[in-house]
């Protein structure tokens, strides 16, 4: 079976070609995270309610993700993946012209939906083409593509909202994504494992409902609610204490404080890397104390300091979902595309759920209160890891 090694043409492709994948995935889908203070005061609603503007996309996301998972299994992989970048681009562009808050919020929805076509297809196609040798290295490369996105959009949009404005920024934003997805089509291999196989609603519900009876696999789901819930809660209020007083900080110098994502291209395939040589429960725990030492820091009055936690707080979760996200693909003994679409529903699900309650968080109890929610979600998390380690060694026991 030819799969794809670490060191060839094939490998590097590949991986170039996702990591852009990635790149476009997650600079459009954060892309009103800067701007909910902008929004928050463009369209006079609350801090709670601007912060819908990405919690009904992660929503849709997470819902359509079991739907186009399932459809990749008879339509293929790179073909999904290719309409719902493409889409995604244009809906950036859409928004640009939006008129007002819930104009956004259905194209945001819609957005929410067509992104469904890369994640969870994108973890499969790696687990399906890579060797096994190969694949924490290349889910961690994945995963720092989605890094790179996620600081480039940030940076974009809140660069140009303070020169020229948001709708300037999402035009911008939108073209780039546009010709980067003509590099995706070109620099992607084809599947050479995936066989395809007709829509058998029946079928596919009850795979489905098998990986939910998984108790290690529900485990690797809840951390990544857990995990990412955390990750979404910091960084959308963050803008909303930066930009207030003491700080006072422009939009344009909160949006390059995402360039803090960086240290998530270098932690997510380090920490892949480390995980296969010294042990995925070891190395996930130690990433989720980063982030929680990371989280405590930014309490700190001290805005260098802060900056510090966020930093740490951003290595940590990277970390741990590229850990977590390649046990999955590693446990799915069959159709892995719906196994990573139900950790990815969790996921973002948690991000729908953690963004919004952190709102409340925030709006009652300030920064103080987001940080505690943070850390009761990484408690359980750690809860979490120990269970599935238990399950594992059960289920060898008894087979």
């Amino acid at each position: 079976m030819d799969y794809i090694q670490k060191g060839t043409r094939a490998f590097h492709k590949a991986n170039w070609a996702l990591f852009l994948a990635g790149f476009i995935t997650f600079a459009n889908l954060y892309v009103t995270q800067p701007l909910l203070p902008t929004f928050s005061e463009a369209f006079h609603v609350s801090p709670a309610a601007a912060s819908l503007s990405l919690s009904v996309t992660t929503f849709a996301l997470a819902v359509s993700l079991i739907i186009v998972s399932s459809l990749s299994e008879v339509w293929g992989r790179k073909s999904l993946m290719t309409i719902s970048i493409f889409a995604a681009s244009v809906l950036t562009l859409a928004l640009a012209f939006s008129p007002n808050f819930e104009t956004i919020l259905v194209l945001r929805v819609v957005q929410g939906i067509v992104f469904a076509g890369l994640p969870a297809i994108a973890m499969a196609y790696l687990g399906e083409e890579m060797e096994p040798a190969s694949l924490g290295v290349a889910m961690g490369l994945y995963i720092s593509g989605n890094s790179v996105g996620g600081f480039s959009g940030r940076v974009i949009i809140g660069t140009l909202t303070d020169h020229y404005n948001w709708h300037t920024g999402m035009m911008v934003l939108g073209g780039i994504s546009l010709l980067v997805s003509l590099l995706f089509v070109w620099m992607l291999p084809s599947s050479k494992h995936f066989s395809a196989r007709p829509l058998q609603l029946k079928a596919l519900t009850k795979t489905l409902l098998q990986h939910l009876r998984d108790p290690s696999m529900l485990c690797l789901y809840g951390m990544g609610f857990l995990l990412m819930g955390s990750f979404v809660t910091l960084y959308n209020y963050i803008g909303f204490k930066l930009m207030a007083p003491p700080y006072n900080l422009s939009a344009t110098i909160v949006g390059w404080i995402f360039v803090i994502y960086l240290v998530g291209t270098f932690s997510s395939a380090w920490f892949g890397s480390l995980a296969d040589r010294y042990g995925r429960q070891r190395m996930l725990l130690l990433a989720i104390a980063i982030m929680l030492a990371g989280a405590i820091v930014t309490l700190n009055g001290l805005l260098t300091l802060k900056i510090i936690g966020i930093t740490v707080f951003t290595f940590g979760f990277f970390a741990a979902h590229s850990i977590a996200s390649g046990w999955v693909s590693k446990r799915a003994s069959h159709d892995k595309a719906q196994a990573s679409s139900l950790y990815l529903f969790f996921y973002y699900f948690g991000s729908s759920v953690g963004g919004t309650v952190g709102g409340i968080f925030w709006m009652k109890y300030g920064w103080m209160g987001v940080i505690v929610m943070i850390a009761l979600f990484l408690f359980i998390a750690c809860v979490l890891s120990f269970l599935l380690k238990r399950f594992i060694v059960r289920q060898r026991i008894t087979t």
